[in-house]
């Protein structure tokens, strides 16, 4: 799950995280690796990512030649072009550019383009970037910037966590390939799951767990749990709950998990909540097991499982199949238990929204929509949302 200042980011639109060049690197390798041609000849948009500090721009404006790219189009959204303070480095943004103009610097996005070798020196690189303002302000639903969105053959980038929605459906409705960042918790959106279970969108090569660090705007408020201020005053936090969406394929995304049988995980796991057990707990609205933690998937049963969002971190599509997701169930839920209303002691009723802590079964104060499993034929236990999966060949 995201962290607490990620949820204050969005809650506040102050979402605004940058991403450092070394995660950009390492995640782009992985398809490079399993496909060297794949940028070869294709043209990338950089949508949301102001040229003057984006390491998304100086990634592949540095490689430009030896990833054989087409064009590179980068583009800024005008209110937040003058966020970041870049003291140590030179920006690739002057003020002293002949095409500088004040009346539109704080009004208009600005656009980058790398396509040819400018300088003369025989090659395509960050030298050659040459730039001018957008008609309007740079936003990605924009007429303007739809229209890259179209010319453009991959969008890579970091979009805003709060428009993360909006941004994935931009992208899907013109057909794109696309390397993104977003929250963890965005594979449980009904705009977004129906692309993992139909295998059209699936977890990048890296970010997989801990956290990353990210600069962010000189305003940001430091509330995190971790963070710091470097040498040239930049900040950086960093965040839980972070990961790559894709639709271009790598290598990890079919390396089979390694699992153990039923009997044995019940025998041997680490986990205290399964080892020792007769057997794994069965949810009470659902024709499926629980299993809360992703190495302790037995390898031979048969049936559906529930397990955590976090599986889709190692989903091997030829050795698993995806049927739903708990929470919002796309309508595969076996039970919808009635609704359950609260009296408080001034006799005001209020419909129950959240599990009471030993709401017993004969009494259940639950929610319709939730996931529960029965513990020792008297409480029902809510878990977090589950990603429904079965093996395939079982």
């Amino acid at each position: 799950m995201a962290n607490s200042n990620l949820k204050e980011a969005k809650a506040a639109k102050n979402d605004e995280f940058y991403t450092q060049f070394h995660d950009i690197e390492v995640e782009m390798n992985a398809y490079l690796e399993y496909d060297l041609n794949v940028f070869r000849g294709k043209t990338v948009l950089l949508p949301c990512d102001d040229p003057e500090w984006s390491n998304f721009t100086r990634y592949f404006a540095a490689k430009f030649d030896e990833l054989g790219l087409k064009k590179l189009i980068s583009t800024s959204y005008a209110p937040d072009a003058k966020k970041m303070r870049l003291l140590s480095e030179p920006t690739l943004f002057e003020t002293d550019a002949p095409q500088f103009d004040p009346s539109k610097a704080q009004t208009k996005g600005k656009i980058f383009i790398l396509d040819k070798d400018l300088s003369g020196d025989g090659r395509i690189n960050i030298d050659d970037l040459h730039w001018e303002y957008l008609n309007g302000d740079g936003d990605f639903r924009s007429k303007e910037v739809s229209e890259l969105r179209d010319e453009a053959d991959i969008i890579i980038t970091n979009p805003p966590f709060s428009l993360f929605r909006e941004f994935l459906a931009w992208i899907v409705s013109a057909n794109k390939k696309f390397i993104i960042i977003g929250n963890m918790n965005a594979v449980t959106y009904k705009e977004t799951f129906p692309l993992i279970k139909e295998n059209k969108m699936w977890m990048g090569y890296s970010i997989h767990s801990g956290d990353r660090e990210f600069e962010v705007p000189d305003e940001y408020p430091l509330n995190a749990a971790g963070w710091r201020i470097d040498e040239n005053g930049r900040k950086f936090i960093r965040v839980k709950g972070v990961r790559w969406f894709t639709n271009i394929d790598h290598g990890r995304r079919h390396e089979p998990l390694p699992l153990m049988t039923m009997a044995d995980n019940l025998r041997f796991s680490k986990h205290k909540e399964i080892k020792g057990k007769v057997s794994y707990d069965h949810y009470d609205n659902y024709d499926a097991i629980e299993v809360p933690f992703t190495d302790a998937i037995p390898s031979d049963y048969d049936g559906v499982m529930g397990v955590p969002i976090s599986f889709l971190d190692k989903y091997c599509p030829e050795q698993f199949e995806i049927l739903g997701i708990t929470k919002t169930w796309f309508g595969s839920a076996s039970k919808i238990y009635p609704e359950q209303i609260q009296v408080d002691r001034q006799g005001k009723k209020c419909k129950v929204t959240k599990l009471n802590d030993g709401a017993v079964l004969h009494h259940p104060q639950i929610p319709q929509n939730e996931t529960y499993y029965i513990v020792d034929g008297k409480y029902y236990t809510q878990v977090y949302a589950r990603v429904l999966i079965r093996h395939i060949g079982l």
